[in-house]
């Protein structure tokens, strides 16, 4: 990784994906220096400004870094703390603040260069909000390497989705949960004041847990609109979790600013995405059978794999009603352990595999998933004068979507100018990230 700042870089490659327009082939050359993009040029290579460093991409595309709008990097992960006992009752905030850096980097190691973690809560019982932000900045104050982390505090009533997916045995500390507008309110400020860049609350029940039914109501109108009117005076915006039609509705009408999951839908729901522009971030990878089946040998409830196994049809439905009308997609995974943390671009495969083009799915992941996260004048395209978050994928993922799946065919992985992975002939890395202390690779 370079710490000159006004560092020249020079990128040569035969293919170009700018996250916007369809392929560009023929001798394509990407000039960064800082953090920026100063030129894109294609044809004849022009001569490298004076000092640039220069790097030849034989057979690779060059494309945005992958963008990643829904992440639990601070999760209960049991690949990495032996079983679900010990990843929920016997991990410290303190270790598992040690583990969401160690996710964050995997997931950036695979060509995603920006997450929108969706917070979590700690196995003490409290909200994991700083030590989430803490995270971050220690990135983005260059302690660490890491991907560009935007934190989401938790705002949910008691025994909401959100509430229900933590042990029962677990206790709750105070001001995790918040019932009534009032208290709502105060949540969210208090998760503004430690630093948040969004809030997510939810609107539905989920599939997390062996108790709670999928389809209850979370949330009175008067909370869910006390949580959308004090992030927006804040110029914060909210995801909201909502499985069914109604929840939909109901979060589209206070004014969320996006919706994630949405197992199923109707046809007024889906109008009202369309009309309002309000993106769906569908988190597909992990209802697939692989990951239900990897879910099952870690040793999740068997009730929770049957409900997921259930709705799985119904997701892939649902994703199918709203690509074809029209509705915004951004790409989101809800990667906890299944998918792994740096699997998050087979999220794009399942896309393809309900109808997507590859070029589709992959401005999910980069053009579409930079304005859901709020940096569309920033990320998602390779253009002059946006940040230089560029990747190079080996062969061309326009044709072949699956070379996004993972680390393996991620050449090289630029974020803000700064190189942390390079499998070429320089053979840079973050770190030793190339495998997961895991029983189930």
């Amino acid at each position: 990784m370079s710490l000159q700042r006004n560092a020249v870089t020079v990128l040569r490659a035969p293919r170009l994906l700018t996250g916007v327009d369809s392929l560009i082939s023929g001798n394509v050359q990407v000039t960064i220096q800082g953090n920026r993009i100063v030129d894109v040029s294609e044809g004849s290579y022009p001569a490298p400004p004076p000092g640039a460093e220069v790097i030849e991409l034989d057979d690779c595309t060059l494309m945005p870094g992958l963008i990643d709008c829904h992440v639990h990097t601070g999760a209960f992960n049991s690949l990495l703390f032996e079983d679900y006992r010990h990843a929920m009752f016997e991990v410290t905030p303190q270790l598992q603040q040690m583990s969401a850096l160690f996710s964050a980097q995997r997931c950036l190691a695979a060509g995603v260069t920006t997450i929108r973690d969706q917070g979590w809560i700690t196995p003490t019982g409290g909200h994991f909000t700083r030590e989430l932000v803490a995270v971050r900045e220690a990135i983005e104050r260059r302690i660490v390497p890491g991907p560009r982390l935007l934190v989401g505090g938790l705002a949910a009533c008691t025994n909401s989705h959100i509430d229900v997916v933590i042990p029962t045995a677990s206790i709750r500390q105070p001001g995790v949960t918040a019932d009534g507008p009032d208290e709502m309110r105060k949540l969210v400020r208090s998760h503004l004041r430690d630093g948040v860049d969004h809030i997510k609350t939810c609107t539905s029940g989920g599939g997390g847990t062996p108790s709670q039914h999928s389809a209850v109501d979370n949330m009175s109108e008067g909370e869910l609109r006390a949580v959308v009117e004090e992030a927006h005076y804040d110029r914060r915006s909210v995801a909201c979790h909502a499985w069914t039609a109604e929840s939909q509705k109901r979060a589209l009408a206070a004014g969320v600013d996006s919706l994630e999951h949405s197992v199923w839908t109707d046809d007024e729901a889906i109008e009202m995405m369309v009309s309002r522009g309000v993106p769906l971030v569908p988190t597909l990878i992990h209802r697939t059978d692989r990951s239900l089946d990897r879910w099952e040998k870690l040793g999740a409830d068997a009730a929770v794999i049957q409900n997921f196994r259930n709705i799985q049809k119904d997701c892939f439905q649902t994703f199918d009603r709203a690509h074809r009308a029209g509705v915004k997609i951004a790409m989101g995974t809800d990667t906890v352990m299944s998918p792994e943390m740096g699997e998050n671009g087979g999220e794009l495969q399942v896309y393809v595999d309900l109808g997507m083009t590859p070029l589709e799915a992959i401005r999910t992941a980069t053009v579409n998933a930079a304005e859901v996260v709020g940096l569309g004048d920033q990320i998602g395209s390779v253009e002059v004068g946006k940040r230089a978050d560029v990747i190079a994928v080996a062969g061309d993922p326009s044709v072949d979507i699956s070379l996004l799946a993972g680390p393996s065919k991620i050449a090289l992985v630029m974020k803000d100018g700064d190189i942390f992975v390079d499998r070429g002939d320089r053979r840079r890395e973050i770190g030793a990230f190339s495998s997961m202390p895991t029983r189930y690779v």
